[in-house]
């Protein structure tokens, strides 16, 4: 057993061996996509030769490399902010102030969660304006004007104060007020929450970002009414989104819940694809709903969230949880003032150095369903459909067609190009 004086430097060690694992296993991930990537950068693979030309796939693999050694930067950049919040004395420095000019109480802990999220942001615009305005720009996608990037900016920290402060105040409220049970609570309105922004977000918040028209295109809409019909989806409506101000990217999604869900595609990808294979795109998304991934992950994040919540509410009670992290506790009889902020900041910190440890089995879950969902689609519309829209979107977003074998077992949501296609040929 360990000492409880030592408690605090133990957890100190293994928050930065865990951090430094984590980094070197990413390290090694990326060099290995990078040279891979580049290995095979001269030569289209056979089974796609006759649709993708040489220059598409060295342009494919030119923009993969490319953000792949930008992520590294990123990477380290993130890492070194994390140190200064934690180790090095950032959170703690933060709260020392806010205790000084506005002492303990809920002002103070909305204040300290508010100055976090502010200063967070700023450490994060750079990594943003360069993927934005150097990555994208160089190769094409990015369709975003400055105005543009600050009038989102804008109104993203604005929607965020909006609707993060009240609910980052409830969750106050009912850590200080709920007894040893609060964590309980806690997800509990966490959860109603966040099924609320699934009925709020498409009719009041995406809307103040892009401008959504219902689907003209009578042929399409027949078609997609049609499979909707035969898939037993019911939506409220069918709308193409100006994607194309802010990206070439094309994409293609439902969204909302219950009466507020609807079908939303993006104009780019109606500019890529003809019909037969706009219908296959959304067979796919369609397949999702049938064979109940959605449902499946919703409550996969109800219980794990319902796990992260017990988690933290022990870690609260616990002095060594933010000493070990470079955070002096509000103790009571020093300054009278709650850790609720701190814990739930500390948290969220801490959370993803340790939960980048199972990424690959939720990656693994991910492509599992993605290859569901395009069996579903072909029963729907051809397997051809999808292939050659899949071909066309992979062409477009400049997609690899060469991944690392294991970065993709690690990373991928979607199963590789080849992986894809050959399942969908066989």
């Amino acid at each position: 057993m360990i000492d409880p004086s030592l408690a605090p430097l133990a957890w100190s060690f293994t928050f930065a061996a865990v951090l430094l694992l984590g980094l070197l296993l990413r390290l090694w991930l990326a060099s290995r996509q990078i040279r891979h990537v580049a290995r095979h950068r001269e030569a289209v693979p056979a089974p796609f030769a006759e649709r993708i030309s040489l220059t598409a796939h060295r342009r494919a693999a030119d923009y993969t490399v490319v953000k792949t050694r930008f992520g590294l930067l990123e990477m380290a950049w993130s890492a070194a902010v994390l140190l200064g919040w934690t180790l090095l004395g950032g959170l703690d420095a933060l709260n020392r102030a806010l205790m000084e000019a506005l002492g303990g109480g809920m002002v103070q802990q909305l204040a300290l969660l508010a100055g976090f999220a502010l200063i967070n942001g700023l450490a994060e615009l750079p990594v943003s304006l360069y993927q934005t305005f150097v990555i994208e720009q160089r190769f094409g996608f990015n369709r975003m004007t400055p105005r543009l990037w600050l009038s989102d900016l804008f109104k993203g920290v604005l929607v965020g104060a909006l609707i993060g402060l009240p609910v980052a105040a409830l969750l106050l409220w009912i850590m200080g007020s709920a007894g040893p049970w609060w964590w309980l609570w806690a997800w509990g309105a966490w959860m109603a929450f966040n099924l609320l922004l699934l009925m709020i977000y498409p009719m009041f918040i995406a809307p103040l970002f892009n401008k959504f028209q219902p689907l003209v295109d009578e042929s399409l809409k027949a078609r997609v009414t049609a499979l909707m019909q035969r898939c037993g989806f019911a939506a409220q409506g069918l709308y193409v989104m100006d994607g194309s101000r802010r990206s070439a990217h094309g994409n293609a999604y439902f969204t909302g819940f219950g009466a507020a869900r609807r079908v939303v595609f993006f104009d780019t990808l109606l500019r890529q694809l003809d019909t037969t294979e706009i219908e296959a795109v959304l067979a796919h998304e369609l397949g999702h709903f049938r064979r109940r991934h959605i449902l499946k992950r919703v409550l996969l994040m109800f219980g794990l969230s319902l796990l992260g919540f017990a988690l933290l509410g022990w870690l609260a009670t616990q002095t060594w949880f933010y000493a070990g992290l470079g955070v002096t506790p509000n103790l009571g009889a020093a300054f009278g003032a709650p850790n609720d902020a701190l814990a739930l900041l500390l948290f969220a910190l801490v959370l993803p150095v340790f939960s980048f440890f199972i990424t690959p089995l939720w990656s693994q879950l991910s492509r599992r369903h993605e290859f569901e969902a395009d069996a579903f689609a072909v029963e729907q519309t051809s397997a051809h459909s999808l292939s050659s829209a899949l071909l066309k979107l992979y062409e477009d977003n400049a997609s690899t067609l060469t991944p690392d074998p294991l970065y993709v077992k690690v990373y991928y949501s979607h199963p590789s190009a080849a992986e894809r296609l050959a399942r969908l040929a066989g």
